[in-house]
């Protein structure tokens, strides 16, 4: 199974036009704000031996950071252009990028026997995940922890929409960043508070550790106030 094409050039269209500028993706914040504290979170449950696969990568911005914190940190994305990004931006190689569609099994299963079992970062890919995939990306997750890797995952909460809806409808309409997001039909904050665990649970994974948080972004609203979006997390380990 493959994801749909409709979504596949959805993220395709928004990184071919995005730049290589730091921040010009709204999630693209920097590390200290994202993956450095959910790296504090993995860590205690976590073999930092094992490398550690960045779901969803994007231009590879917190692949880069969780590469001094794993001993190989490997981002894969579905889109090409993403990818492309990501590479630029490492010329040295501190970490390893490819292409890889989260509801194809057998490329998810190609990935494991390339590396073993591994650690995973996911940060809010499930919520944009068009619904019949959801389950497939907590698969793909289960999949590449195996038996001794462990899980962060972090995801938006439904209260995301109510922030969203803030900045839609604030002074001169969406913000620039937030724009291009829906532009290019991405549609945020897509599930209920019970839909990730019980994803997580159907997958074969159990929770080790949750907590809510908010997952900054690098846009602001009108009076110059940073975007955060409510979010909550999980560690997770294979049954």
């Amino acid at each position: 199974m493959d994801v749909s094409s409709r979504y596949r050039e959805s993220w395709e269209g928004y990184w071919r036009e995005t730049s290589d500028a730091p921040g010009e993706a709204i999630w693209d914040c920097d590390p200290s704000l994202s993956s450095a504290p959910h790296s504090a979170l993995l860590l205690p449950y976590a073999d930092a031996t094992l490398p550690v696969v960045d779901l969803g990568c994007g231009n590879g911005t917190q692949t880069r950071y969780l590469a001094t914190r794993f001993a190989r940190a490997i981002g894969v994305d579905l889109s090409h252009a993403a990818v492309e990004h990501a590479r630029r931006a490492d010329p040295t190689g501190t970490a390893e990028f490819e292409q890889l569609d989260l509801v194809d099994h057998v490329a998810v299963r190609a990935l494991h026997k390339r590396t073993g079992d591994s650690n995973v970062y996911l940060r809010a890919v499930i919520h944009q995940s068009d619904p019949h995939d959801r389950p497939a990306v907590a698969e793909a997750v289960a999949e590449l922890i195996g038996s001794r890797g462990r899980a962060f995952v972090a995801e938006l909460t439904p209260a995301s929409q109510t922030v969203l809806r803030g900045a839609v409808e604030g002074p001169g309409g969406p913000p620039r960043k937030l724009r291009r997001v829906f532009d290019h039909g991405l549609k945020p904050a897509g599930v209920t508070d019970e839909e990730v665990p019980e994803l997580l649970r159907a997958a074969g994974l159990e929770i080790l550790a949750a907590g809510d948080t908010a997952l900054p972004q690098t846009e602001h609203l009108a009076d110059g106030t940073r975007i955060e979006l409510p979010a909550r997390w999980f560690v997770l380990a294979g049954r």
